[in-house]
């Protein structure tokens, strides 16, 4: 047990740690009340022989899952506190007892950000229809060292398994054979070397698809490390396999929900805690998600959704019929090495729990903070569900804060930001300048869109480009679209408001002697939005960068390029931007080692909260009119905690 220790001595420079310590952390732990084990039984339902082993157990998972020793200690906020803890792979309470009390680090007391709806209650104690399930295992293992770790694991299933496995090395086949074949609970195993394509998912269909499909149930698991620290980690890993097979009070009751429930089609985990809030979004995926959509003939789902992140995975095979009875070839997947995200794969782990829902199935969750088995989707936006006091502490470090414009400092009354253009193209009609208000969006949009095809995508277009563009295309003079254009910004102008709790925080880190950008990505000029920005009441000093007038725009990194220029220029190290756009706000800043805050657009909180989801669109004003101003009011403020 004084391994973790000695990586956190090795990473931190800590002084030597004797091996007697372990023993001393426990009797701190239950003196000082941070371990309690009649509530750690309790809550996690879970039997101890003795409570030396009950706080093993909490001291073997707390370097990679949610839980907590009491009520006394949060895990998460120290760990969320402490990266360099993290990172380290160390349970958060033996640092802060060996080490992190006496360096003035904070403790806190047990918080949860969300709670399901529902507590899904299942049998510890296997049913006679769960040892009849008739189970296949499916592992691919790219990182020899799991061949050892994949083969305990399995050793603790209380079913007999057929196991398929895909290697990434022939050098790695006879191990695999070894490891497996001397497994009691072992009925079967077939191991394959796999094409480096497709990561996971590629030898799972190719190699599989077709015969797992006979099986009541399948569990779908795969070696995974990250390298974003610098060095091999394994936490995210471990929390999906901890409660995808190793941890036994969870697994069985998964096995008992199978076998009671026949509508039920997934299971997995709630999505890992260390994970980025905006983590359950499609970000860069929209466009593979809709050709697997096509495909498959399904509906694309909502920005936000719940998938298995990670890709493992419970299945009744038959909830994924159209991904699993299908044939494929490794030609079918994209050839290594793939970006970050925006491919098939990425695409068809955010699909798993899409398809099942389509089939008529549901998706179980099972959520180690709160230790429930739920149906509840809504931890997909847990991370949202705070306020903005929690988080003006959090700003304090930063020197340099940037902020987004459009739906993060300013708001449209009705929501919808083409519908300036629809009102022009109403009064054109009028005068009979246009024959149709919606025409004339549709042609609106298309020349900007030709304008930054024409550029090749690089750089950005003005408004001003736009209405020049159109005063050739409509064949009218340039003096009377440039009116057209200034009456398409006041129009957006008398529409615009204060996002009040931002334009706030704003103002009062400006107050507080915060260095403070505002960056957007759009058409219109620099002057433009500084208008719109005093409207809304941002009176603090800012420097105003505006990708039409800076010809660099946020989502296609190339001012974020520029911001770490000028950050470096300006020595400025401490940075951090906010903004609600996930992918050209959060997503691609943190590509680019950029510290991001992601809030909640308004239309994203409103289906947060369960209001009936609307998508709005020039072609339907009565929609416009009813449900845009309520979304609009409902996403003042982007904290579900409010």
């Amino acid at each position: 047990m004084i391994k973790p220790l000695r990586k956190l001595r090795k990473l931190l420079k800590l002084k030597k740690v004797a091996k007697t310590d372990i023993d001393i952390i426990y009797k701190r732990a239950v003196e000082n009340d941070f371990f309690n084990r009649k509530w750690y039984e309790g809550f996690y339902s879970k039997r101890f022989s003795s409570e030396k082993e009950a706080f093993l157990d909490y001291i073997r998972k707390s370097s990679f899952a949610p839980v907590n020793p009491s009520e006394n200690f949060d895990s998460v906020i120290y760990n969320r506190l402490n990266n360099d803890i993290y990172h380290a792979d160390i349970s958060p309470l033996e640092h802060y007892l060996s080490h992190g009390k006496n360096e003035g680090r904070i403790s806190s007391a047990m918080s949860l950000q969300w709670q399901p709806t529902d507590n899904v209650k299942f049998s510890q104690k296997l049913t006679a229809e769960a040892k009849n399930l008739n189970v296949a295992f499916n592992l691919h293992i790219f990182y020899e060292d799991y061949i050892e770790r994949f083969a305990r694991q399995v050793e603790k299933f209380p079913l007999s398994v057929d196991v398929y496995i895909s290697v990434a090395k022939k050098s790695f086949l006879e191990k695999t054979k070894s490891a497996f074949l001397k497994l009691k609970n072992v009925n079967k195993i077939e191991v394959r070397i796999g094409e480096n394509r497709g990561r996971n998912f590629g030898p799972l269909l190719v190699e599989f698809a077709s015969t797992i499909n006979d099986y009541d149930l399948l569990l779908h698991l795969h070696s995974k490390k990250s390298l974003y620290s610098g060095r091999e980690q394994t936490q995210w890993s471990d929390y999906l396999t901890e409660y995808l097979l190793n941890e036994e009070t969870v697994v069985k009751r998964v096995l008992n929900a199978f076998a009671q429930d026949p509508s039920l089609g997934v299971y997995y985990p709630t999505t890992f805690w260390m994970m980025p809030d905006w983590v359950n979004h499609m970000t860069m995926n929209k466009g593979p998600m809709a050709q697997w959509c096509s495909d498959l003939g399904i509906k694309l789902p909502s920005d936000f959704l719940a998938y298995p992140v990670g890709g493992m995975f419970w299945c009744r095979p038959k909830a994924l019929s159209g991904i699993l009875d299908r044939s494929y070839s490794y030609d079918d997947f994209p050839k290594e090495p793939l970006p970050n995200d925006g491919t098939k794969l990425h695409a068809l782990e955010r699909l798993i729990g899409v398809v099942a829902e389509h089939n008529g199935f549901s998706q179980l969750f099972y959520d180690p903070a709160t230790a429930r088995f739920t149906f509840d989707q809504g931890f997909i936006y847990q991370r949202y569900r705070s306020n903005i006091k929690n988080h003006e502490g959090l700003l304090q470090p930063y020197k340099c804060i940037s902020f987004d414009v459009f739906d993060t400092l300013i708001r449209r009354y009705y929501t919808v930001p083409d519908y300036a253009k629809l009102k022009l193209g109403q009064e054109l009609q009028a005068v009979n300048a246009v024959d149709n208000a919606e025409a004339f969006v549709e042609l609106r949009n298309k020349t900007e869109l030709d304008l930054r095809k024409a550029a090749k995508f690089k750089g950005d277009v003005s408004i001003v480009d736009v209405y020049k563009e159109m005063a050739k295309n409509l064949q009218v003079d340039e003096q009377l679209t440039s009116q057209w254009m200034n009456r398409e910004f006041e129009i957006d102008l008398n529409m615009i408001s204060s996002k009040d709790e931002m334009v706030q925080l704003f103002n009062d880190l400006g107050a507080a002697g915060k260095v403070l950008w505002v960056i957007s990505d759009t058409y219109y000029t620099k002057d433009q939005v500084a208008l719109m920005l005093k409207k809304a009441g941002v009176v603090a000093q800012h420097t105003l960068l505006v990708s039409s007038e800076e010809k660099l725009r946020k989502d296609n990194g190339t001012m974020w390029q520029f911001v770490k220029a000028e950050l470096k220029k300006e020595k400025l190290s401490r940075y951090i931007h906010i903004g609600d756009n996930v992918v050209s706000d959060a997503q691609i800043p943190g590509d680019h080692g950029l510290a991001n805050f992601h809030i909640l657009h308004p239309m994203d909180k409103w289906k947060a909260l369960g209001f009936p989801v609307k998508e709005l669109s020039t072609s339907n004003e009565a929609e416009i009119l009813k449900w845009g101003p309520l979304i609009n009011n409902v996403g003042r403020n982007p904290f579900l905690g409010e």
